[in-house]
């Protein structure tokens, strides 16, 4: 029996989900090459929103890297780490800061369900925005650290906090597919 290797409509998943991004980050483990941070200090969300999303970015680079390198050995060809380094930097040119769904405004929703399950926290350090420029109203940039409450959440719970947050629903929230809950799903 042959079965197909592709994705559900929607494409493949991401190298990592963005739960677990972000316990690792607030934890000050640096995941996925992103700067590490003093756990107790915490960061902003827009901080945490830059390094998530640069790394998926280099981890999608790596992939699309490891993909022609193993294409161009299986070739024939001898591939120099200076050779690999050089296409592992040219995908990383390519792949747009746009390509994952997960845009700012979902990433401060997501960020909200986190908050609404007390796993995260503001502390008491604020800085001014860049927008107080112009803007002397706007609010200062809040720090987050990860509470005890999110540091106890297993893996499983991190990779659906909606799912943590609303039980009742179940996994019925999603598409079978696609994950959009607008979507219905025909069945053929």
């Amino acid at each position: 029996m042959v079965m197909a290797l592709r994705p559900n409509r929607g494409g493949f998943s991401r190298p990592f989900g963005a739960g677990w991004f972000i316990r690792e980050y607030l934890l000050g483990n640096g995941p996925e090459g992103s700067t590490s941070i003093d756990p107790n200090r915490g960061a902003p969300q827009a901080d945490i929103n830059y390094e998530y999303k640069e790394a998926l970015a280099r981890a999608t680079a790596r992939e699309r890297a490891e993909k022609i390198i193993s294409h161009m050995v299986v070739s024939g060809a001898d591939v120099t780490e200076e050779q690999a380094e050089r296409i592992h930097e040219r995908e990383l040119k390519k792949v747009s800061r746009k390509f994952t769904r997960m845009r700012y405004h979902s990433f401060l929703v997501y960020f909200g369900v986190l908050k609404r399950l007390k796993w995260v926290e503001a502390t008491s350090e604020v800085e001014n925005s860049s927008i107080q420029d112009n803007y002397l109203e706007a609010p200062d940039r809040a720090y987050y650290r990860l509470t005890q409450a999110g540091r106890e959440a297993g893996d499983d719970l991190w990779s659906n906090p909606q799912y943590a947050l609303y039980p009742e629903n179940g996994r019925n929230h999603q598409s079978k597919q696609t994950g959009w809950p607008h979507r219905k799903v025909r069945t053929p």
